[in-house]
C-alpha cells in the first residue's frame, strides 16, 4: 500500500507497511533540529496523511543519535534579526505544525531513539503513545536561553501535568526517560535493542482494532479530557456509543466477538 500524494521532503524520510505509515526525521547531521523547512515539510505530510482513510497509524520517528535538539542554530541566527511581526508569523507557523500533528486522526506513535530537547518534547508532546530508548534525556531549555516554551506549553502540560511542567519549564534541568515515564510524558520504556520490536507491538495492536473505532477513540480522550460532567457531557457519549453499536463495524466486532471469529478489517 502506498502513501498518499506528498510533496517531496528534504528533511523526512516518508515510508509505508500495510496500513501504517512512517515519518523519520532526518537530519541527524544537526540532531534533527527544526527550521523552517522541517516545520513546513512535518505540516504538509500529516495534513496529507490525514486524509487517508486506509491508513490506521503513524510512527514519528528519527536518525541518529538525538529525536530532536529543538531549534537549528542556523535558524536561531536568523531570528536573532527579526521584528515581532517576524517572530510571530514563525512562531505560529510552529504552532500550526504542532496542531496539524496533534489533530491527525489516527494514532500517531513517537519512536524516541534517543535525546529530546526544546521544542523535541513539544513533537513528543503531540503524540498519542511514547516509547523511549531507556538511554534518552529530555530537556526544556528555553529559559536557559531567556525564552520560554509558549508553543509547545498547551501540549507539554497535557503530558506531563502542571506541577512537573512547573519545574521543569522553569529550572531547565535535564531528565532521564525513567522520569519521563514517571511523569507519564513517556509510555514505554525499551532498551536500543528492542525498541523497533516494542513499536512494532504497539503498531501491531493498534491495527488489530476497528479502525473507525480507533479514530473514534483518539476523539474522544480529547473532547472529554477537561469537559465538565454535566448533562450535555452525559448524552453525548451516549450518543456516541449508539453510533458505533449501531455501524456497521461495530456490528461486525460484536458478532465477531460473540462467533469467536475474525471481524471484517481483520482480513
Amino acid at each position: 500500500m502506498s502513501l498518499p500524494t506528498l510533496p517531496p521532503t528534504t528533511t523526512l524520510r516518508l515510508s509505508r507497511e500495510g496500513a501504517v505509515a512512517r515519518v523519520t526525521l532526518a537530519r541527524p547531521d544537526v540532531r534533527n533540529a527544526f527550521n523552517d523547512i522541517v516545520i513546513q515539510e512535518l505540516t504538509h505530510t500529516f495534513e496529507a496523511l490525514s486524509q487517508d482513510a486506509s491508513l490506521r497509524a503513524v510512527v514519528l520517528a528519527a536518525e541518529g543519535k538525538a529525536f530532536c535538539a529543538g531549534a537549528d542554530l542556523n535558524w536561531m541566527k536568523a531570528m536573532a534579526g527579526y521584528s515581532w511581526e517576524d517572530n510571530h508569523a514563525d512562531a505560529s507557523r510552529l504552532a500550526q505544525m504542532l496542531w496539524t500533528l496533534y489533530s491527525c486522526p489516527v494514532p500517531v506513535i513517537a519512536q524516541v531513539q534517543g535525546d529530546v530537547y526544546a521544542g523535541g518534547v513539544g513533537l513528543v508532546s503531540v503524540c498519542d503513545v511514547v516509547v523511549a530508548v531507556d538511554s534518552a534525556g529530555f530537556c526544556l531549555s528555553e529559559a536557559k536561553l531567556g525564552l520560554l516554551p509558549a508553543t509547545i506549553a498547551p501540549y507539554v502540560v497535557r503530558a506531563m501535568g502542571e506541577q512537573a511542567s512547573r519545574r521543569y519549564f522553569v529550572t531547565a534541568e535535564r531528565f532521564s526517560a525513567a522520569e519521563a515515564h514517571r511523569l507519564g510524558l513517556v509510555h514505554a520504556l525499551a532498551t536500543a535493542e528492542t525498541l523497533d520490536e516494542t513499536v512494532q507491538g504497539l503498531c501491531n495492536a493498534v491495527v488489530a482494532n476497528g479502525p473507525m473505532a480507533v479514530r473514534a477513540c483518539k476523539q474522544l480522550v480529547k473532547d472529554v479530557a477537561h469537559a465538565p460532567l454535566t448533562q450535555a457531557l452525559r448524552d453525548d457519549t451516549a450518543r456516541r456509543i449508539a453510533d458505533i453499536r449501531a455501524s456497521s463495524e461495530g456490528r461486525d466486532g460484536v458478532q465477531s466477538f460473540l462467533n469467536k471469529s475474525r471481524p471484517g478489517w481483520q482480513g
